[in-house]
């Protein structure tokens, strides 16, 4: 018989009423920083006894909400809606973050790169709609402007990062990425390198073009980088 609300820690009647749902108090101190401590009544979890009562295979929200990306799309793997949520986030390169992240904590490429899976997710709900009905194509299109995407990914996460630009663009979508990182340069359709240089000396478009007239550029730093790249790679 509970609403959706019960199960939030930002509304009131579900979430623990000695921390207002925050899992820790604050505790000012005189000429010192203040100091968090981990809430006594209800252990870090941020709901009160009642509402973590109710389990769902097991678990409570409380302990949901402490899965990660990777361990939710296993968990939830029954239902598709949600499941396919998950596995975007992972293919970001975001499986690490835990359903109950503080968005406060997230640094400015999590959050481009969550924004961009909910985009993603939108569209592939929009695919799965018009394929029920039979239809082949998407009616509307999106521009997507990304800056510096790639910020603290590994390598390994680019690259799952580059299947998902790529999903988008085969979707009928464009992206537009500012990026310095040479292996999303190197898959890009078409390159605008700005330079010459850096600050004062920069800002002009010094070549432009599709990727492989790009490369052939000789005034552009972005493209011998990218030749020397590329070479190295052939050569394993």
């Amino acid at each position: 018989g509970y609403e959706a609300g019960r199960f939030s820690f930002n509304v009131a009647g579900g979430r623990c009423a000695s921390c207002d749902g925050q899992g820790e108090k604050k505790i000012e101190m005189n000429f010192l920083p203040d100091v968090r401590v981990i809430c006594e009544t209800c252990n870090g979890s941020r709901f009160n006894s009642e509402t973590l009562a109710v389990t769902y295979r097991s678990k409570t929200v409380a302990d949901v909400l402490s899965l990660s990306m990777e361990e939710a799309a296993e968990f939830f793997k029954p239902l598709s809606s949600l499941r396919k949520v998950f596995e975007l986030l992972v293919d970001v390169g975001l499986g690490y973050l835990t359903l109950g992240q503080p968005s406060p904590t997230l640094s400015g490429g999590e959050a481009q790169r969550i924004k961009l899976v909910a985009e993603l997710s939108k569209a592939v709900r929009i695919a799965d709609r018009e394929t029920r009905k039979g239809n082949s194509t998407i009616g509307s299109r999106t521009l997507y402007l990304l800056d510096e995407p790639t910020v603290g990914l590994h390598v390994a996460d680019i690259e799952k990062l580059v299947r998902v630009l790529h999903a988008l663009v085969d979707a009928g979508n464009t992206v537009v990425v500012v990026e310095h990182n040479l292996d999303i340069i190197a898959e890009a359709d078409w390159v605008i390198d700005l330079g010459p240089e850096g600050g004062d000396a920069g800002g002009k478009i010094v070549t432009q073009g599709p990727l492989k007239n790009f490369m052939r550029s000789t005034r552009s730093h972005t493209a011998t980088a990218l030749r020397e790249l590329l070479e190295k790679r052939s050569r394993l």
